[in-house]
């Protein structure tokens, strides 16, 4: 990188000192030639200033023409964003690249017309862009990441996800970085680099949800009247959906493991997403109540010791 530094500067130098000499020679030999020829130098005055004016006047109207035809196509482009309903950030982003990047080309081609030599200018915008890349490289990704998100849309506004670590409600997605508010009303705001990269469950994205739960009970329990009195507490909760819905099975209840001190019943039940942490609640002081007035006792950690004389 100083390398390159370095070699810039002695290339701007060494332009800077060409420049400078022709300065110098095309100067002396202006005053030489008033000195002999003062009407030779007029016309060649009103000649150079009439080719010049004649450049400058198309390089106004390459300009002007140039501007007419950038804001031409932003407007394409919002029309174009607007019917396909694109995420606002993007649209802008890319509104804003492209008008950038086609000014910065009609200013090169602007001065190229006046015959001034954009070699340079363009040699300096090159390494201007590769440092600013190089020092904007953590910035760059994360750029690149929020164009990737608002085209693909893991998530939106509003979804609840859990990412990088943290769980909440989306608040806000822009080009860099997406804002997320925890349930304890915490905002996170993570990178859309890393975001994008790592791995990302949305919770709102499917319309409906499967709740998963265990109950131990102690050995010695009725499997077949436990299973019935359980199917009977969740079809009592009408939140809770059966065959009747599309998709969706009956709710679940079965003996799933036999272990040291309990047996382990598993649950399984659908229910809308909106209801899915209300229904959980609801099923866990359910069962807790209802169960042991029911004759199934919970289990708990215990060993039996015979003592024999």
């Amino acid at each position: 990188m100083v390398f390159l530094q370095t070699q810039a500067i002695n290339i701007d130098v060494e332009e800077l000192a060409r420049v400078n000499d022709s300065i110098k020679i095309a100067t002396y030999g202006a005053l030489e030639q008033l000195k002999t020829n003062p009407q030779g130098f007029m016309e060649d005055l009103i000649q150079t200033a009439t080719q010049f004016g004649l450049k400058l006047l198309a390089a106004i109207v390459i300009y002007s023409l140039g501007a007419w035809i950038i804001r031409r196509i932003k407007k394409a482009l919002a029309r174009i964003f607007a019917r396909r309903k694109t995420e606002g950030t993007l649209a802008s982003f890319i509104t804003s690249f492209v008008s950038i990047a086609l000014t910065v080309i009609l200013i090169i081609i602007s001065i190229s017309t006046l015959g001034i030599n954009t070699t340079s200018i363009a040699a300096l915008l090159a390494a201007g862009g590769m440092a600013i890349g190089m020092a904007l490289s953590g910035t760059i990704s994360n750029f690149a990441g929020g164009i990737m998100l608002l085209v693909f849309k893991p998530f939106k506004a509003g979804d609840f996800i859990s990412a990088q670590g943290y769980s909440g409600r989306v608040k806000d997605v822009t080009i860099v970085n997406t804002k997320i508010l925890t349930i304890d009303n915490r905002m996170v705001i993570i990178p859309n680099g890393a975001l994008f990269n790592g791995n990302i469950d949305n919770y709102s994205s499917m319309q409906l949800r499967r709740i998963d739960m265990t109950v131990n009970l102690a050995y010695g329990t009725d499997a077949d009247n436990c299973i019935k009195a359980i199917t009977e507490l969740l079809r009592a909760e009408k939140r809770i959906l059966d065959s009747d819905t599309p998709g969706v099975a009956d709710p679940l209840v079965v003996l799933s493991s036999l272990n040291d001190s309990d047996i382990t019943f598993t649950i399984r039940a659908w229910v809308n997403a909106t209801d899915y942490w209300d229904v959980r609640f609801l099923l866990n002081k359910t069962l807790y109540t209802r169960l042991p007035q029911m004759g199934f006792h919970f289990a708990y950690p215990h060993m039996d010791i015979t003592v024999k004389s």
